[in-house]
């Protein structure tokens, strides 16, 4: 019996809840990431504030305004939730990617095979495995591009081009560098006016006035965390660690080049350059892809994570090239050698959960801290680098440390006005902030009893005021409170 259209559209919804299981589990495998601290948290403070007006946050502010009840009702378990939110972020990624490649005349055979690479780049599987912010600005931007590929098509009407003004606007919302692929398509719906540039403005227009709103209830804020910290930050920090050679344009050339050859991207981008294509979806592509390099390439140094605005288009036109001209045996081998490096972080990744379920024992630890800190007569909001370890305690944030370890690494970005005003501490002006309450250490650097370097200005703090020294039964964490609230005998 041949498959019908019906049964093939069962296997890849089959394919796709495959997928998305996969990644849920792989998210829940993966090492606790410092870089989770500040989405967690603003998650969380986001469900009774504004970001910027009542905490510090270092991005535009779609993700943690929209996943707020989400962390709200987790409870104890958001980190893990938000984890596996953003793997189901990832798995629409994907999905929208095959679907833009099957609008754009790919069959299902090269369409899965493409997609099924970038599935494989280690860009895409750390980013879908972590609680940051870019599998869901990946995801919009992916399901943008499944509209915008069948407008090229001439199958997409009028709300179809005000969806995609949305998807995109809110894509830029959630991080700022995918501001520049949408950018790049609204230049070029104006050449081509099949793409309704009035109606994409029109789609976009909702989320831009959100923006406007939040950006108008603390301006200052707003531009610090979005783009002055972002700007200036990394810079501060790598010559402070005496790794200028980070920031320089050849450390910059080797790093770009590392990530993308942590998977197929990089094989992606050569076979794109080596088969230009002449359809107009294809010139399009190639467009958005260079658009996505740029944002990758603006921030210093770069990271992974910056290159995902790159991969929906790039292995669309992927699936495309290999449409027309299919892979031979040298790129089917050259795939599956990429493909092995790709996976190869999170093989290791789960090799290593053998020892222990990361997420397991950062839920036990929080739990445990939870216990110790009431057992001790701990109260007020808890001061962290680490703040995406208190969900499971039940404790409450410092909006002080909402940036986690970011902000307070910095010297001379702001004065003592300003960090005030923005809801800032520095490593620096620790001890002119208003007192703390209760400190947590150990969340940073290794799993060990919390003496890492970015920590250490904390300690430092505790010890010179005689606060109660607690280690968490585990061995990793190390919570201080203030004399006045040990629990007395």
């Amino acid at each position: 019996m041949t498959a019908t259209p019906r049964d093939d559209r069962w296997r890849w919804l089959i394919v796709a809840l495959g997928v998305a299981a996969l990644l849920v589990g792989l998210a829940m495998l993966r090492p606790i990431d410092h870089d989770e601290s500040q989405y967690v948290a603003a998650a969380l403070l986001s469900a009774r504030g504004l970001p910027y007006r009542d905490f510090a946050y270092l991005q535009t502010p779609l993700q943690p305004m929209l996943l707020a009840p989400l962390a709200v009702l987790a409870g104890g378990w958001t980190c893990p939730v938000l984890r596996a939110v953003n793997a189901l972020f990832g798995a629409v990624m994907l999905a929208a990617c095959f679907g833009a490649a099957r609008a754009g005349g790919a069959d299902a055979r090269r369409a899965g095979l493409a997609i099924g690479l970038m599935a494989c780049c280690d860009i895409f599987l750390f980013t879908s495995a972590v609680a940051r912010n870019d599998a869901l600005p990946a995801a919009l931007l992916a399901l943008a591009l499944w509209l915008i590929v069948r407008q090229a098509q001439d199958r997409g009407g009028a709300g179809s081009a005000l969806a995609t003004g949305f998807l995109l606007a809110s894509a830029a919302a959630a991080k700022i560098s995918f501001a520049l692929p949408a950018v790049a398509y609204g230049a070029y719906a104006l050449v081509d006016r099949r793409h309704r540039p009035a109606l994409l403005l029109a789609g976009a227009a909702p989320v831009a006035l959100a923006m406007l709103w939040i950006y108008a209830q603390a301006p200052d804020a707003f531009i610090f965390g979005v783009f002055t910290f972002p700007a200036k930050a990394p810079a501060e920090w790598y010559l402070a660690q005496q790794m200028p050679w980070k920031l320089s344009l050849t450390g910059k050339a080797l790093d770009t080049i590392k990530f993308l050859a942590l998977g197929p991207a990089l094989m992606a981008l050569v076979i794109a350059a080596r088969f230009p294509g002449s359809a107009r979806i294809e010139r399009l592509l190639d467009l958005m892809i260079a658009a996505g390099l740029v944002a990758a390439l603006l921030p210093e140094p770069t990271w992974r994570q910056y290159l995902l605005p790159v991969l929906p288009p790039l292995f669309v036109r992927l699936a495309l090239v290999w449409q027309r001209v299919p892979p031979g045996r040298g790129a089917r081998i050259a795939a599956v050698i990429f493909a092995i490096g790709g996976l190869a972080p999170s093989v290791e990744a789960i090799i290593k959960a053998t020892r222990g379920v990361p997420m397991a024992v950062a839920l036990d630890q929080g739990r445990a801290l939870g216990a110790s800190f009431r057992a001790a007569g701990g109260k007020g909001p808890v001061a962290t680098l680490s703040p995406q370890l208190l969900p499971a305690a039940g404790l409450e944030i410092d909006p002080r440390f909402a940036a986690g370890p970011f902000y307070f690494r910095s010297l001379a970005l702001l004065d003592a006005a300003d960090e005030r005003r923005f809801h800032l501490v520095s490593r620096n002006r620790l001890d002119a902030a208003a007192p703390l309450s209760a400190i947590l250490v150990g969340g940073e650097g290794a799993w060990t009893a919390g003496e890492a370097s970015d920590d250490a200005p904390l300690i430092a703090y505790a010890r010179a005021r005689g606060w109660r020294r607690i280690d968490i039964p585990g061995g990793r964490l190390t919570l201080y409170l203030r004399p006045r609230q040990a629990a007395t005998r």
